[in-house]
């Protein structure tokens, strides 16, 4: 008896080291497709922000995404940080939305503009991007992957 228990012991914290928990920022950075994502975060200073308690949805571009912007437009978002940050908020949504909880209709972003969500049979839609990957978790939120960058009034 004795000896199991100690297995069992051995086991759990073998498991919840496994288990590590991060944050949003670490969460997007270790996925692997969001890395200018990331850059822009860190560049428009939201990366601490994001690091706190939360919770909050990201909707967050994928690379692919931000390379099919308009030729300059990356570039030229990375310099004016107080645009780039609206951009960025306008991809969070305050709470934790995983894909099975999202409804259709208007949330408010950060930013303060609304975003559209949709759902058709099991695809989900923010205004006009889909979710690509979902439910990325964090211990402060969740990341949802889309295929498009999602530019504020």
């Amino acid at each position: 008896m004795k000896k199991l228990l100690s297995l069992l012991l051995m086991s759990a914290a073998f498991c919840g080291s496994a288990a590590h928990a991060e944050d949003l920022v670490a969460a997007a950075s270790t996925d692997g497709t969001l890395k200018i994502f990331v850059r822009a975060l860190q560049a428009a200073g939201l990366s601490d922000t994001l690091k706190g308690s939360g919770p909050f949805t990201i909707f967050a571009p994928t690379d692919h995404a931000f390379e099919t912007l308009p030729a300059g437009t990356l570039d030229a978002l990375m310099r004016d940080k107080v645009r780039l940050a609206q951009v960025l908020t306008y991809h969070i949504v305050p709470g934790r939305m995983l894909v099975t909880e999202i409804k259709p209709g208007d949330v408010k972003s950060v930013q303060g503009d609304p975003l559209k969500l949709t759902s058709d049979n099991g695809k989900i839609i923010v205004n006009d991007a889909n979710v690509i990957q979902s439910d990325i978790p964090a211990d402060n939120g969740v990341i949802h992957a889309i295929d498009a960058v999602l530019m504020p009034r």
